[in-house]
Order: structure tokens, then sequence, then C-alpha cells
């Protein structure tokens, strides 16, 4: 559970607190470089949508970032999407490309959002309305609680880190990919859940 993490945003989000007396404004909470770098790295990674399902309103040509090779082995720049057509997003794998982000693409690390992101990422020009991210989609039918979201999620994130440490759980998690992924124990996968064990930190910080 990356206890040096924990720590380290336990120690911003403490000092933000006792230096305003246990209620971070809005402005204050959302500009905390490291919980921005946590939030955006888990959103990343772990897009609560891996997937989303579009249909084309017209026949189109959709260039493509990389060419590939057809079956009879010629190299395609682009390709016919007829109208009606169904069309797959995955915006697990958008969100961890290694020719955009790196060969640690895979790596849950909050720091990459600390320092400049890699030039790839900003030439790619990704649609999403997020961050170089597709997490929230982009376009006329991108998530509209977008900013909401990430703000609650600020909130929650500061109250536990603040009171409490996590450690893993002794069951095994299995995340199932349903259209928003859930967490699920092995041993009784049919309903979402995910036990953690906590520590309630000591003596308790201001809030």
């Amino acid at each position: 559970m990356n206890p040096e993490i924990q720590d380290k945003l336990r120690v911003e989000v403490t000092e933000a607190l006792k230096e305003h007396n246990g209620d971070i404004p809005y402005d204050d909470l959302v500009s905390l470089p490291f919980m921005d770098a946590v939030c955006r790295e888990t959103l990343r990674l772990y897009p609560p949508a891996p997937r989303v399902m579009r249909v084309a309103r017209k026949d189109m040509i959709l260039p493509l970032s990389t060419p590939v090779k057809g079956l009879d082995g010629r190299e395609m720049q682009s390709i016919l999407v007829p109208k009606n057509t169904k069309i797959f997003i995955s915006i697990f794998n958008a969100n961890r490309d290694p020719l955009l982000w790196g060969p640690d693409s895979l790596e849950w690390k909050p720091e990459r959002w600390l320092s400049p992101l890699p030039e790839a990422v900003h030439d790619a020009h990704i649609p999403g309305i997020y961050s170089h991210l597709m997490t929230f989609l982009g376009g006329g039918r991108a998530c509209i609680g977008f900013e909401f979201s990430q703000l609650e999620m600020k909130v929650v994130l500061s109250m536990l880190i603040a009171n409490f440490r996590f450690f893993p759980p002794e069951k095994e998690i299995i995340w199932k990919m349903t259209p928003v992924t859930t967490p699920t124990v092995a041993e009784s996968p049919a309903y979402p859940q995910l036990p953690l064990k906590m520590e309630v930190i000591s003596p308790k910080p201001v809030l």
C-alpha cells in the first residue's frame, strides 16, 4: 500500500490542515501538489470506466498514430470507418500506452506529475478533457462531472489519510473489468468489496 507515499501525502495534508485550522479551503486543497499528483496518477492507471462504446454517425477516415499492417501486408496510416460502426475505445490502454508514457507506463508513480511530462504525451494531442488522459473522455460526450469528481476524491482522501494508515488485506482481491471497474474478494466474487487493514493515527492531527 505504498507506505512511503502515504507518509509523504499525510505530511502535506496535515500541514495544510494546521495552516487552515482544520478546514482546508477549496483553492488550497485542489492546489496541493502531491495530492494532485497522487490523484492524477491513480486516474491515469486505474480509470473507473475502463472502456466505452461509440457508434460512427457517418462514414469517416480514422487516422492512426502509428501505421499498422493489413492482412495483405501493406502498411496503413488510416482506416475507413463506415457509418453505424460500433467503436470500442479502451480508456485503460490509452492511458497506459508506453509509446507516450515511457517504459514505466504500467507503474503507479505519482512523482511523474511533479516534473514535465514526456514530449510524446504533448505531441499526441490526446482529445481527453483532463490532463492528457481519456479517463473522462472528451468532446461533447465528455463527463460533465469530472471537476466535481476530482474534488470529491481529494476531500475524501485528505480526511482518510490524515487519520489512518492503510495496509493490504490478507484476502486476494480481483478487479472486475465491468462498465465501472469493481474490486471483489476471490473467495466471494459475487458482489463488490475491498477489505483493508487500517490503523488510527496517534496523536490525531488537527481537524
